[in-house]
Formats: C-alpha cells, sequence, structure tokens
C-alpha cells in the first residue's frame, strides 16, 4: 500500500501516542494534542484521521473495558475504530507494565525529597519502587497486544496495521538532575523496564505480522540528557498542566515518530 491509497487513518493507544503536554490540546478529557504523530502523519498524507487514544490506556482499555477518566468514561477503543481504515496505528502495554506511571510518581517524589517541608511526601511517595515485571507480566502484555491486533485485522480486514514503539526516556547520557531526579540505580532500573516494555512490542509483533515501528532503538541518542532530546523531563513548577507531559514525547519526538 502506498502513501496515496491512505484515505483514512485511525489511532488507538495511550499518552505516547495521544501526546500530553502538546500544544494544541484537541480532547483535554483524553490528554490527547492535535499534534500528535497521528494527526502530524495524516497531515503528510492528506488523510483523515480517526484519533481514539487516551492517556492512561491499557490494552484492556482499547480492548473490553471502558476507562474512566475523572467524570468521564471511554468506550474500549476499538469500538471506534472505522470500517474504512487504511490504516491503523497502535501504541500501547507501557501502563499494563506501570513505566510512565512510576517514573511521574517516582520523579515527583524525587524533586519533594531535595526539601525540607514536601520531605516527608516525597518518602511516601518512594515507598512503592520502580516496577518489576515478571515474565508473566511481560506475556501479559504482549498477549494484550497482539489481541488488539487480531481484533483489528477483524474487524477492518484490509488495514495495514503498525505497532508503533515507545520512544527511549532514560539513555546513555541520563544523569541525576532536577529533570531527571533519579539515583543512579533508579535510572538503571528504568532501562530495564524501557527494554521490557520494548520487548513486548517485539513479542506482539512476530506473534502477529504486525508491522514494527521500533521507535526505542531509533531514539536512544535522543533520550534525556541528550543534546536533542525528543522527550520531556519533570517540569521546573510542577503544576497538573506541566506534570502531565513530562517523561513524554515533545514536539520533535512526535516529528520523529
Amino acid at each position: 500500500m502506498t502513501g496515496t491509497q491512505i484515505r483514512r487513518i485511525a489511532a488507538m493507544g495511550s499518552s505516547y501516542a495521544a501526546g500530553p503536554g502538546i500544544e494544541p490540546v484537541a480532547d483535554r478529557r483524553a490528554n490527547r494534542s492535535a499534534r500528535n504523530y497521528p494527526h502530524l502523519l495524516a497531515e503528510r498524507l492528506g488523510a483523515e484521521l480517526t484519533d481514539l487514544t487516551v492517556s492512561g490506556a491499557t490494552t484492556d482499555t482499547i480492548t473490553t473495558t471502558p476507562q474512566r477518566v475523572l467524570l468521564h468514561t471511554f468506550p474500549p477503543q476499538l469500538a471506534g475504530l472505522p470500517e474504512d481504515a487504511d490504516l491503523v496505528t497502535i501504541t500501547a502495554g507501557g501502563n499494563d507494565l506501570g513505566y510512565i506511571g512510576s517514573m511521574l510518581r517516582l520523579g515527583v517524589a524525587g524533586r519533594f525529597s531535595a526539601h525540607t517541608l514536601f520531605r516527608p511526601l516525597g518518602t511516601a511517595l518512594k515507598r512503592k519502587s520502580v516496577p518489576r515485571p515478571s515474565e508473566a507480566d511481560v506475556e501479559r502484555a504482549a498477549a494484550g497486544l497482539v489481541l488488539i491486533v487480531e481484533e483489528t485485522r477483524r474487524r477492518v480486514e484490509r488495514a495495514r496495521v503498525l505497532l508503533v514503539d515507545y520512544l527511549t526516556v532514560v539513555g546513555p547520557d541520563t544523569r541525576h538532575s532536577r529533570a531527571t531526579p533519579f539515583e543512579a540505580a533508579t535510572l538503571e532500573e528504568f532501562r530495564r523496564l524501557g527494554d521490557q516494555v520494548a520487548d513486548v512490542f517485539t513479542r506482539a509483533a512476530a506473534r502477529s505480522g504486525a508491522e514494527l515501528v521500533a521507535m526505542r532503538p531509533r531514539s536512544q541518542e535522543h533520550a534525556l540528557g541528550s543534546t536533542e532530546p525528543w522527550v520531556t523531563g519533570l517540569p521546573e513548577r510542577l503544576r497538573p498542566s506541566t506534570v502531565v507531559g513530562a517523561f513524554h514525547p515533545n514536539s520533535a519526538g512526535m516529528r520523529a515518530v
């Protein structure tokens, strides 16, 4: 299928596809940007877009489980998949392993721990460490992605299906800083967890036959601490509107995808 044949794109996934923190906002409840990679791709190809991405989504909330966000409930994303989609992109699985959520929590904890007034809160947030998914956990997440691909093909037989991996956050040049307030051991654990998330995509692509856009290896030199990062660190001022986009793709990262 060539680019000229792609008339409609459908996008499903979590925040790494939705693009929280990137202006302008397309859907505030979903923390979805109008300049995320699905929008940029559709614009480049001159295609119509059905963007179903929701920050915080898991493989379950894409397939079968409604996703509750404050007072709004999003139906499973597959329910909104258009029958005439030519191309479907999928970015999910990181939340199944607690990847970016734990990074946000421990990042805020690290910042709070540096101030006497907030140190008790920082200590409380650190009580739960970096997740250490088991082999069974990785398998379940991979199976969840495979199910999304299978259900996509069942509903839209003619569509080309792409699994789009997460960008690297903690890379070879990532060190402790205001933007990444983690100890060296914690940074290493997040590198390991990022590898496990990438493994979920590799397994799912091999088993489902979907094409893999392997962004983790492509973005190793653009992690936090590099000269041109494709992701954001923890903002200087911790506000809900700014923290929501921390450790997520920035505008350059979305363009790279």
